[in-house]
């Protein structure tokens, strides 16, 4: 009898079906998307004459991305998860045809202005999703789990997109982007609606109010992810132009050892989060992130630049299954999608940030010490806050 009731409670608490694994593939075509694209977009804009505003390309991405989050939160806890995930899909799939097209500096700013809308759609229903399915206790193992795969689509990506360039062209990796996020697309057919009580669309909801935009409960989530993100959003901007410095041919080998080394930690680091708490686990990924935003920095050879983008990848995969999983611990249930918002919003704005900071930094410094030593500090200060936010020492789980 003991042995029953004991199998019972783990089926119970098991996350791996049908549903987190077609989530899990689906994130996975997602990231590898937007992410084809990313080590190429600088020297795309330079050729449109726009060679200066390459802190741009990420900024207004973010931005967009940050000003829906208030909306796909809302969206997420009205009208249900899956419909917000699939509308930040479309708009990935219809975007990435039309940069072919584009022939101005303006136009590809707009594009992506609108670009930025799927991730600031798709990944807060994901994630809301995911916290409906999975049982309190292991949910930074299952978020773990699930940036893992997202994360493989990224590493993946970068090395992908500028083979796909270098062989066949700008344009056909513009649209095999597109066909990514499609496939991405159809396999949220066989998703069950998780949201116990939808309502119905209505242009009513598109009316925000102050109270829809952020969620108070998860602020100390969200400030952590504003400074560690800084990191990320200046190797978006910097990497492309230190790689070329360096000698490397391949503009996305840097972006695949960073990812490739955030995939060993991302599901240990959930599970860690879950057993020992979630600040104890960012703490040390934002020390990490520091030594690695200094080390990439001060690299002059392609070894040590790799070297430090996989130590920056350790710092990576600890923080962002532990961030999300400390957001939805911090949340109340029915406000989930706008806790999840909350924190990518804060995410988006330290992303967009870094970039435009670090852009900036090594226009006036005509180098890359100073832009990687800036967003170092700012992981720095993210172990200043949480040392000082002692009472947010340990995971509340709420079921």
């Amino acid at each position: 009898m003991k042995n029953i009731q004991e199998g019972a409670i783990l089926k119970e608490e098991s996350f791996y079906n049908l549903q987190f694994g077609l989530l899990s593939a689906s994130s996975f075509l997602f990231f590898l998307s937007f992410n084809l694209m990313i080590p190429e977009l600088p020297a795309f804009l330079e050729g449109l004459g726009g060679a200066e505003y390459k802190g741009l390309i990420i900024a207004l991405f973010t931005l967009t991305a940050g000003l829906s989050r208030p909306f796909s939160g809302k969206l997420a806890d009205t009208i249900g998860r899956l419909p917000v995930m699939v509308v930040g899909v479309v708009v990935c799939v219809v975007c990435s045809v039309l940069y072919p097209l584009l022939s101005t500096v303006w136009a590809f700013f707009l594009l992506r202005l609108v670009h930025g809308f799927s991730t600031g759609f798709t990944p807060t229903g994901t994630s809301a999703y995911i916290a409906d399915i999975v049982p309190a206790s292991r949910r930074g193992e299952a978020i773990g789990l699930h940036s893992l795969m997202a994360s493989i689509g990224g590493a993946l990506a970068p090395v992908v997109g500028s083979a796909i360039t270098k062989s066949y062209g700008i344009n056909t990796m513009f649209y095999v982007s597109s066909v990514a996020a499609f496939v991405a697309a159809l396999l949220f057919y066989k998703l069950k609606e998780t949201l116990p009580k939808k309502q119905a669309f209505s242009f009513k909801l598109l009316r925000i109010k102050r109270a829809d935009i952020l969620e108070a409960k998860v602020l100390p989530a969200a400030v952590v992810m504003v400074l560690i993100e800084m990191a990320y959003g200046t190797v978006l901007t910097i990497v492309p132009d230190q790689s070329i410095a360096l000698g490397m041919t391949n503009k996305g080998l840097f972006f695949a050892c960073m990812t490739t080394s955030s995939l060993l930690t991302r599901f240990l680091a959930g599970k860690a989060s879950d057993k020992y708490g979630r600040v104890i686990v960012l703490k040390i990924c934002a020390v990490i992130i520091l030594a690695a935003m200094l080390w990439t920095g001060l690299a002059s050879s392609p070894t040590e630049f790799l070297l430090a983008g996989g130590l920056y990848g350790i710092g990576l995969g600890m923080g962002m299954p532990t961030l999300f999983a400390w957001t939805i611990d911090l949340c109340d249930k029915e406000n989930t999608g706008k806790a999840i918002a909350t924190t990518y919003i804060a995410l988006e704005f330290g992303i967009g940030f870094g970039a435009l900071i670090g852009g900036w930094l090594e226009n006036i410094s005509g180098g890359y010490f100073a832009p990687f030593a800036f967003s170092g500090l700012a992981s720095g200060l993210a172990w200043v806050y949480l040392m000082w936010k002692k009472s947010a020492a340990a995971p509340q789980q709420n079921a």
